[in-house]
């Protein structure tokens, strides 16, 4: 069977995690945490860590168990001048371009945030869609839901026909028992949460092993 769609995770996948940019994100939702909501900055860790791990986002965590405006939540975290921290990566749109597969972005962040990183990294043209965290709403990554929503939406019916690349573990082997093919990126040595791993987008048709169109 062929692979006839891929799923590309966004943040720490589509640009290295040695960016900062994740990190800044999680700075802006302690500060909105702080100054919008009124947590008490000694509590937001523990938050934080109890809602992503229960929740699979601090955000979905905070709609389950607080009033929280969801799209000033996502302007707020994302306001970043995202040319401080990633430049375009010609090589990654060179990869992708000539898989010949469907590609979209699967991201837990909002479709803005995620044009607003593809734009930057110079990937528009890349991508056919985003399925972001709006799209799959109740559900979010890693949530076996999510990626139900995410094949529709690619107009995909076949899940062996899918491939998710993530670089977080629990997304690759959530991917992997919907019946997805995950690769694992940023990790080196195989992994036991994910069907390969990647850290060079140059090795990724060979991953692929002949399997796409």
């Amino acid at each position: 069977m062929k692979y006839t769609t891929i799923f590309f995770d966004l943040d720490d996948t589509l640009y290295p995690a040695s960016t900062g940019l994740w990190q800044a994100i999680k700075e802006r939702m302690n500060i909105y945490m702080r100054d919008r909501m009124g947590f008490a900055p000694a509590e937001i860790p523990r938050l934080r860590e109890k809602y992503y791990r229960q929740y699979g986002t601090t955000l979905r965590g905070l709609q389950a168990n607080h009033e929280v405006d969801v799209q000033d939540f996502l302007a707020f975290v994302h306001d970043i001048p995202l040319g401080d921290y990633i430049q375009p990566n010609p090589i990654l749109c060179e990869v992708i371009a000539a898989l010949g597969t469907h590609n979209l972005v699967f991201t837990n962040a909002d479709a803005a945030h995620a044009r607003r990183v593809l734009k930057t990294l110079e990937l528009e043209d890349c991508f056919e869609a985003v399925v972001d965290v709006n799209a799959v709403a109740p559900y979010c990554k890693p949530m076996p839901e999510s990626f139900q929503i995410a094949m529709r939406m690619a107009g995909e019916s076949e899940p062996g026909r899918c491939v998710m690349i993530d670089d977080l573990p629990r997304t690759t082997q959530a991917a992997r028992e919907a019946g997805f093919f995950s690769i694992l990126f940023g990790q080196g040595t195989p992994h036991p949460d994910a069907s390969a791993t990647l850290t060079d987008w140059q090795n990724l048709p060979s991953l692929l092993n002949g399997r796409v169109p």
